[in-house]
């Protein structure tokens, strides 16, 4: 009788979003990613904590941490006149008015902080509040990055909503902001993107609710999935979301999100090798 094979462990990209924000957030990265509980953070270049942060970032193994960018047009933009709140940006990207010259400027600024202060191309580019998705951004941030990177292409994350999720529910509102027109682009010029984008949700709940949002969202999951959070160590900084940010770092950093894992036969890995793409790293 021929035995069998133990099954390959589903692996799964988890992503800390809103790295360089403050202090708060750079810590939980760092200590998240040391333990293997994340592998990935969006980074926010022109954020006050990113420059004294991203010294921090240098030390990790690439092939075990992608760092990306988290391009910001809402909160710390490195024009400052073109910070906007997000409904703004949405009416002038749908109506295509946004200045594209402004927009371009600004998308090479970012990438270009992200190249200076830590070296190396981004892994991965999204958006602070998911703008990389917007009409006219999308455009120039894929001609962008074509442009820079051909022949090593960062992945582009999706927005696209689990299926099993309810029709009408705040990530289908993300998805529709945008989704489809980036995920066109993106297969018509060999970009990775991930399959879903698990971890949305209203930043509300107790420490044991978000277990119980993750323990749903990763018996769910499937290959090339990725999971978006925001954890924080605790801060003077003033910051809408720091109640949620610090109930996700208590649960990521548990035994009970360490017992999840265990518990579903999952790995945490960088999205390339969670996708099983060739160019895995």
């Amino acid at each position: 009788m021929q035995a069998t094979l133990p099954a390959e462990p589903l692996s799964i990209a988890i992503c800390v979003d809103d790295f360089g924000l403050h202090k708060g957030v750079n810590q939980a990265v760092l200590r998240l990613a040391e333990r293997g509980r994340i592998s990935a953070t969006s980074c926010m270049v022109g954020a006050a904590a990113w420059a004294e942060g991203a010294a921090a970032l240098r030390g990790f193994d690439a092939r075990q941490l992608d760092v990306g960018l988290h391009l910001d047009l809402t909160q710390s933009p490195l024009d400052h006149h073109l910070r906007r709140p997000l409904a703004q940006w949405l009416a002038l990207c749908t109506t295509r008015l946004a200045e594209r010259g402004a927009l371009r400027a600004e998308i090479t600024a970012q990438l270009d902080r992200f190249e200076q202060v830590l070296g190396r191309a981004p892994a991965h580019v999204d958006g602070h509040q998911h703008v990389h998705q917007f009409p006219v951004i999308r455009e120039l941030l894929v001609e962008l990055l074509i442009q820079r990177y051909r022949g090593s292409l960062p992945w582009l994350r999706s927005t696209h909503r689990p299926p099993q999720l309810h029709r009408f529910d705040k990530s289908w509102l993300i998805q529709r902001l945008g989704c489809a027109g980036l995920t066109r682009l993106a297969q018509a010029h060999g970009f990775v993107q991930n399959r879903s984008l698990l971890g949305v949700y209203d930043f509300a709940g107790s420490a044991d609710d978000y277990l119980a949002r993750l323990a749903r969202w990763l018996e769910a999951a499937q290959p090339g999935d990725l999971l978006m959070c925001h954890p924080a160590l605790a801060t003077d900084v003033q910051d809408r979301i720091l109640p949620a940010r610090l109930r996700e770092y208590e649960v990521l950093g548990g035994n009970g999100f360490g017992d999840l894992l265990v518990r579903l036969g999952l790995r945490i890995a960088t999205l390339r090798r969670a996708a099983g793409s060739p160019a895995g790293g």
